[in-house]
């Protein structure tokens, strides 16, 4: 009977973004990916939102690593919060570690970090882990699908990929190598990327869009022209100068991660600029408008990054101006949109013409749509399977779509962060759960408990309410020394916000008296009452929840 193999899920499964899992092998663990997620709308001041780690914590000790499948943020963003907690061996094409490496030495967790570098159909072992690489395309060089290989038999992760037939590098997806290993040794569990399952049809090849953007320059001859995309996608990076070299241009980079992945591109051969074709930022004052284009950050719309400072006329290198183009090559994230729209509208008003994958060719995603998901399925033919990457509508399409190419509907299984599954002699079953929050990130204050959140949301839709007790407790009783005080902000304003604030103090008034004639002290107890109290009045006479805010002069201090 062969050791059974544990797989646990600590983000990406329900949600776009923070990948990350776990396979125990042996009684050890390596992770696959280590990503972030960036905040929604109403994460209001959260720079990012990480995996939870306790349980890697209680485990550290048995942690080998990472497999980095791909250099996107989703992906590995998260391997400097971890390494700042234990060492890890970090596994990975030399781009992909050249990626996470700028990260962790930005974190200054550069020493906690062991690199193996790995190239394509290359095999290792590393501990227990026996893992084999395959090359898959994406919209970052460079990828890889993992096959592991376990006394439970193959497990395969497919990575984030798309079968592009004509990719800008001629690094195809390696189908045969899968097949082969999948038609000798079989694959007895495959996790696969799920975010294009709801995708009929197949993805547009990257090389589609390199002719996109030079119609877009060949139509905008005199004027200056600004692209953004992910600092990441060197293919678009090398397509967009490609257009601008052919147009006579010079290519000024703009944004930290931009500068950096350039940099480091060219310095591995992936990234052809030509010198004389590219300038410094800060060195463009002798280039006119028209001959230039600068390939910026901030697609996402990221309130401090490039292109946002530009639309809010706050970036010290660069003032929108009319007559500007600006070509967004990229796709809002899911939970991004309103971020992307804020930045659009602000540099139409200015005076810049927008040009985005809603209104032009600009864009092609980096993920398997579902047929190329079938084709993937045909040459895997996997005994058990788990849909992984993607909200939890894209996994459960996933697996509508995996018993349609053959695999049985109960040898699926559809987890979510959290989950662990099992794979023994007998099949696939579910484990035990494991914690999986989301953490919060907010600057350089560290992790934010879930409840900071909650009281951000009720400041910031109905503001606060707090009401001020001053106490003389020297006699028997213990009298209040003056009237509450009720202070509000972002709540009622106006004749009718005094009203309701002589009325609310006469409220809170009546249950402090009647608290200290019961004997209640304690600045505990008194709080007690009028947050009780404040809440009840608030509520019924508004219909409205802001934050209520007790301060308590002068009582005993103590328990209840």
């Amino acid at each position: 009977m062969a050791a059974p193999v544990r797989i646990v899920f600590l983000g990406g499964l329900g949600e776009i973004g923070r990948n990350c899992a776990a396979i125990e092998v042996d009684d050890r663990i390596m992770l696959i990916d280590c990503g972030l997620m960036f905040p929604d709308d109403d994460m209001a001041g959260v720079d990012l939102v990480l995996p939870d780690f306790s349980w890697l914590r209680e485990n550290a000790h048995r942690v080998e690593g990472v497999v980095a499948t791909h250099g996107h943020e989703d992906h590995i963003g998260a391997l400097g919060h971890l390494l700042s907690e234990m060492p890890l061996k970090i596994i990975g094409s030399p781009l992909t570690i050249g990626l996470a490496r700028n990260r962790i030495e930005e974190r200054g967790v550069i020493k906690q970090a062991e690199f193996i570098e790995v190239n394509d159909n290359d095999r290792i072992q590393v501990g227990p882990f026996d893992m084999e690489f395959f090359p898959v395309t994406h919209s970052v060089p460079h990828g890889f699908a993992t096959a592991f290989h376990t006394p439970q038999g193959v497990i395969l992760h497919s990575g984030d990929f798309k079968l592009d037939m004509t990719p800008v590098d001629g690094r195809l997806t390696d189908l045969a190598s899968i097949g082969h290993m999948a038609k000798d040794d079989g694959v007895r569990l495959f996790l696969c990327d799920s975010t294009n399952a709801e995708e009929a049809g197949f993805s547009a090849s990257e090389t589609s869009i390199g002719q996109s953007i030079h119609d877009l320059f060949s139509a905008r001859v005199g004027r200056r022209i600004v692209v953004a995309c992910f600092a990441s996608h060197i293919h678009r990076v090398q397509q967009i100068a490609d257009a601008a070299v052919a147009h006579g241009r010079t290519v000024a980079t703009l944004g930290l991660s931009m500068n950096k992945n350039v940099n480091l591109a060219r310095q591995m051969g992936l990234l052809n600029i030509p010198d004389a074709h590219l300038r410094n930022i800060d060195n463009v004052d002798d280039i006119a408008p028209e001959n230039l284009c600068i390939i910026s950050t901030g697609s996402q719309g990221e309130p401090m990054s490039a292109l946002a400072r530009m639309a809010t006329g706050d970036n010290k290198w660069l003032t929108i101006r009319e007559d500007d183009a600006v070509i967004l090559s990229s796709h809002p994230i899911p939970g991004n949109e309103s971020s992307v729209s804020r930045v659009i509208d602000g540099l139409i008003r200015k005076g810049a013409e927008v040009i985005h994958s809603g209104t032009y060719n600009v864009h092609a995603t980096g993920h398997a749509k579902s047929e190329e998901l079938r084709v993937m399925h045909s040459i895997v033919q996997p005994e058990w399977f788990v849909p992984v990457h993607g909200e939890f509508r894209h996994m459960t399409a996933h697996a509508h779509l995996a018993t349609q190419m053959g695999t049985k509907a109960d040898r699926i299984i559809i987890c979510q962060d959290g989950d662990s599954v099992v794979l023994t002699d007998k099949g696939l079953e579910r484990g035990d759960t494991i914690p999986a929050d989301y953490i919060y990130v907010d600057g350089s204050v560290g992790d934010l408990d879930a409840s900071v959140l909650v009281e951000r949301r009720a400041l910031g839709t109905d503001g606060f309410v707090s009401a001020i007790i001053t106490l003389d407790i020297e006699g028997p009783h213990g009298v209040l020394a003056r009237p509450p005080e009720i202070v509000s902000r972002g709540w009622v304003d106006g004749a009718e916000g005094d009203e309701l604030r002589k009325a609310a103090s006469e409220s809170v008034r009546d249950a402090v008296e009647s608290a200290l004639g019961d004997g209640q002290r304690t600045r505990q107890q008194i709080e007690k009452v009028v947050r009780r109290t404040l809440g009840r009045f608030v509520s019924h006479r508004t219909r409205l929840r802001p934050m209520i805010v007790p301060v308590v002069l002068g009582a005993h201090e103590g328990a209840d």
